[in-house]
């Protein structure tokens, strides 16, 4: 009989003729192989990433691959821990490697990983690293650069970072007019300066009115919170941004910071405090309305089907689940319906962990964006409206349905809006 393909004939150990037991097992039946060394594997290049600091746990992955099934990136193309790990077993430089920058921080693999390779410490910690030798793709340096010039992602001016509420139609006080107030209303950036994200401001401005809250925001004196320019490898910025945000909110009385962006959450629940920041409560808007709803005087019943994306850092990251449900519920003629995904399992809308500004980055190397493939999951549940409750998600499914070919058939909102719809014009 033949010799295998593709192994060394040297390597092969059969006996010509052998009886075990009285069965005839000569030639080819008896056959084994030589212990084999696989000289293809690069422990040193697996060593590389285990030895920087945040980066320890991807050396635990033992490839039982239940990362993968739940990886939003590998759903729309070839991504995922365990995949990063055996590339980077057999070859491949994480530091130089475009999947480096492919992994948006949704938590996913984290949930299901039974070995716990923590993807939200390492991929930052080897971002930063490749920021630092400067291999960092040129759309995200921009965004970089532009964060360092004038406190926001988008380029924007500081000074005009409260002129949005000229459109508001009620009073937005400032901090520094106020000195103290129950609630620092942090803005953010989108919400600041986006179209879209300036709706949502103008409509939670309303709210926050018709409740009487009292709140002011710091206009001018807000930067970025620049949770997800951290997540994206840029330590030094966002140390920057936060040193800044945290002497502002020292220097006003507030009993708790309100947060329109879940980033914004994360950022000051979890990093703040080791820089200082840990002197404030936080509280994203949906948490704090869902038990005033009643008080709203929403008479408007809506009449459409809603179905909800959970943003990955209000749900997975930070356990909030039920606040933009119990909104939603509330408010009349809303009949809420959910994706597949969803809660724990939600997918990702592809701009957490620097996704945002990394479009042109990923389009090589997935067959659609994220939020294109959620916005068709939102389309099969016959959902007239995607509501949402993260600043990011607003433009990125907007794009995402007219590049599906799905413009009039689902209609995208912050569920602030649609309270404020409820709530009919403004007397």
């Amino acid at each position: 009989m033949s010799k295998a393909p593709n192994v060394d004939p040297e390597r092969i150990i059969e006996k010509e003729h052998v009886i075990q037991e009285g069965m005839d097992i000569s030639g080819h039946w008896n056959r084994m192989f030589e212990q084999r060394v696989i000289w293809d594997y690069t422990p040193e290049l697996l060593e590389k990433v285990t030895d920087v600091e945040g980066a320890e746990s991807f050396g635990w992955c033992y490839q039982c691959a239940q990362c993968i099934p739940v990886c939003p990136v590998d759903i729309v193309g070839d991504y995922g821990p365990r995949k990063i790990f055996r590339r980077v077993q057999t070859g491949q430089d994480l530091f130089e490697s475009s999947d480096t920058w492919q992994c948006t921080t949704c938590m996913n693999c984290l949930r299901v990983c039974p070995k716990e390779v923590d993807m939200i410490q390492i991929m930052p910690a080897i971002r930063q690293e490749a920021v630092l030798q400067g291999n960092v793709p040129a759309e995200l340096q921009e965004v970089f650069q532009k964060t360092v010039d004038y406190g926001n992602p988008l380029g924007e001016s500081p000074k005009k970072r409260a002129a949005w509420t000229k459109k508001a139609g009620c009073d937005v006080p400032l901090m520094k007019e106020k000195k103290k107030a129950d609630y620092l209303w942090f803005v953010e950036c989108y919400p600041s300066y986006h179209p879209r994200g300036i709706d949502a401001s103008v409509a939670l401005a309303r709210v926050l009115n018709h409740l009487s809250v009292d709140y002011g925001i710091l206009g001018a004196d807000e930067k970025c919170s620049c949770d997800s320019q951290r997540l994206a490898g840029e330590q030094g910025l966002f140390e920057e941004c936060a040193e800044h945000n945290i002497k502002q909110f020292k220097r006003y009385k507030a009993k708790k910071v309100l947060v329109t962006d879940p980033h914004a959450l994360n950022a000051f629940r979890h990093e703040y405090p080791k820089l200082g920041g840990k002197f404030f409560e936080t509280i994203h808007y949906t948490t704090f309305l869902q038990d005033r709803m009643e008080e709203l005087g929403m008479t408007h019943e809506l009449g459409v089907k809603v179905t909800f994306h959970d943003p990955c850092y209000l749900g997975r990251h930070n356990g909030e689940y039920e606040a933009p449900r119990n909104m939603l519920k509330s408010i009349p003629g809303v009949d809420l319906t959910e994706m597949g995904r969803c809660r724990e399992n939600s997918y990702c809308c592809g701009g957490g962990g620097g996704g945002m500004w990394l479009d042109g980055h990923m389009s090589d190397h997935v067959a659609m964006r994220l939020s294109e493939q959620r916005v068709i999951e939102a389309i099969e549940t016959g959902a007239d409206v995607l509501a949402v409750c993260c600043p990011l998600e607003v433009s990125r499914f907007e794009d995402a349905v007219k590049s599906t070919d799905n413009e009039g058939k689902l209609v995208v909102k912050d569920i602030i809006e649609l309270v404020v719809e409820s709530m009919g014009p403004e007397e």
